[in-house]
C-alpha cells in the first residue's frame, strides 16, 4: 500500500487554514497599541483570557454600566478595495462611543473581534491602530479582543470586525428621551459622510450602476470615490460630554442606520412626534451624488443614510440657545432642525 502525503509527514493546523504564528506575530504587533490606551483601571495586558478592569469612575456615586455592540458593515469593503484599514477600525469605536452617548454613558472600556479567511498581520495591525487611536481620543481603553483565522467562510482579503463598549453613567443623569414634550427643540450636529450606515446602496451606485473604481476621481465630490466613502465616523463625545447631567439633554439620537426616519423616534415618549424641517439641514455632497446617479427616491435616501447629519439633540425650548452656545464654543455647528409636538410618535417632514 502506498501512504499518501498527508499519511508520511501528517496534517497541521495551518493546513486546515489557521496559522498560529501568524496570531502570535498579529498579537505582537498589537500590544503597544492597546497599551497605549490604558488607564490605570486596567489591571491585565493584552493577550489574557479576560480583559481585567477596575470599576472606578470618577465623580459617579451611583454608576449605571451601559453596553452596546456594532461593527461597520460593507464599509470594509471599501478599505479592502483600496487597501486603507487603519479608518475603519476608528469608525467602530466612533460608533460604539455615540451608540452609549445617547443615554449619557461615558466610554470605560472597548474590546474587538477580527475574523478573517487568511491572517495578514500588516492589516490586523493597521484596524487595531485605528481602534487605539480613537481609544485614546475618548479616554477609552482598549482591553482586549479575538483574532479569529476561517478560510472557509471569508473569501482572500475579506475581513469583519465587531467592537464591544461599556460606559457609565450616574443613574439619576441616564438619558431615556421621557421627559421630551411638545414644544422641545430639535437640534442636529453634522456628520462629514456617510459614517457607517448604507454601503451597500452607496456602493450597488458606485460600482455596479456607475462602473467606477476605488480610485477614480469625482471632481464634484472632491476626491476619489475611496476618500468619499471612506470619510470617518465621527465621535460626538467631546462636545455632548459636559452637558450630561445638567439636565439640559432631554434626548439623544445617534443618526445610522435607518436614518433620521427610523432613528429619532426611537427616543420619542408616546404621544411626541418631530417635526423636521428638511430645509434647514445641510445635506452634503455625496448624498445628492447618490441620489441624482441612482434615482433613489427621496423617502429611502432619508431612511438609509443620515444625509449630513449625525447626531440629534432635543432640549426644551428654555435651555436651547444655551445648548447651542456650549457647542459653538466647542467648535461645533449646532442647526436647530425641528420641533417636539403632540401626535404619533414618529418623524414628520416637511419641505
Amino acid at each position: 500500500m502506498v501512504e499518501s502525503p498527508d499519511e508520511k509527514r501528517g496534517l497541521s493546523y495551518r493546513d486546515a487554514g489557521v496559522d498560529i504564528d501568524a496570531q502570535d506575530e498579529a498579537i505582537r504587533r498589537l500590544r503597544p497599541h492597546a497599551r497605549s490606551t490604558h488607564t490605570k483601571e486596567v489591571l491585565a495586558d493584552i493577550g489574557t483570557f479576560g480583559g481585567l478592569f477596575h470599576l472606578t469612575p470618577k465623580g459617579i456615586k451611583d454608576p449605571v454600566l451601559v453596553a452596546s455592540t456594532d461593527g461597520v458593515g460593507t464599509k470594509l469593503k471599501i478599505a479592502v478595495m483600496a487597501g486603507r484599514h487603519d479608518g475603519v477600525g476608528y469608525d467602530l469605536v466612533s460608533h460604539c462611543v455615540n451608540d452609549i452617548l445617547v443615554q449619557g454613558a461615558i466610554p470605560l472600556f472597548f474590546l474587538d473581534y477580527f475574523a478573517t479567511g487568511k491572517l495578514d498581520p500588516g492589516v490586523v495591525e493597521a484596524v487595531l491602530s485605528g481602534m487605539a487611536r480613537a481609544c485614546r481620543e475618548v479616554g477609552c481603553a482598549l482591553i482586549g479582543g479575538e483574532l479569529a483565522e476561517m478560510g472557509d467562510l471569508y473569501r482572500p482579503g475579506d475581513y469583519d470586525i465587531a467592537g464591544f463598549i461599556v460606559g457609565a453613567v450616574e443613574r439619576a443623569h441616564v438619558i431615556t428621551g421621557a421627559g421630551i414634550r411638545p414644544g422641545d427643540v430639535v437640534l442636529a450636529l453634522p456628520s462629514v459622510g456617510l459614517h457607517t450606515n448604507g454601503y451597500s446602496l452607496a456602493r450597488k451606485i458606485f460600482f455596479d450602476r456607475l462602473g467606477l473604481s476605488h480610485d477614480a476621481r469625482i471632481d464634484v465630490l472632491g476626491g476619489t470615490v475611496a476618500d468619499v466613502l471612506l470619510a470617518p465616523h465621527r465621535s460626538y463625545l467631546a462636545p455632548l460630554k459636559r452637558l450630561i447631567g445638567t439636565g439640559k439633554l432631554k434626548g439623544l439620537a445617534h443618526i445610522t442606520g435607518g436614518g433620521i426616519t427610523d432613528n429619532v423616534p426611537r427616543i420619542l415618549p408616546a404621544g411626541c412626534a418631530a417635526r423636521i424641517d428638511r430645509s434647514r439641514i445641510q445635506v452634503l455632497p455625496v448624498f445628492r451624488f447618490l441620489q441624482e446617479k441612482g434615482v433613489v427616491a427621496q423617502s429611502e435616501m432619508w431612511r438609509t443614510f443620515n444625509m449630513g447629519v449625525g447626531m440629534v439633540i432635543v432640549t426644551s425650548s428654555a435651555d436651547a440657545a444655551a445648548v447651542e452656545k456650549h457647542l459653538a464654543d466647542c467648535g461645533e455647528t449646532p442647526v436647530r432642525i425641528g420641533v417636539i409636538e403632540q401626535g404619533a410618535r414618529g418623524v414628520i417632514y416637511e419641505h
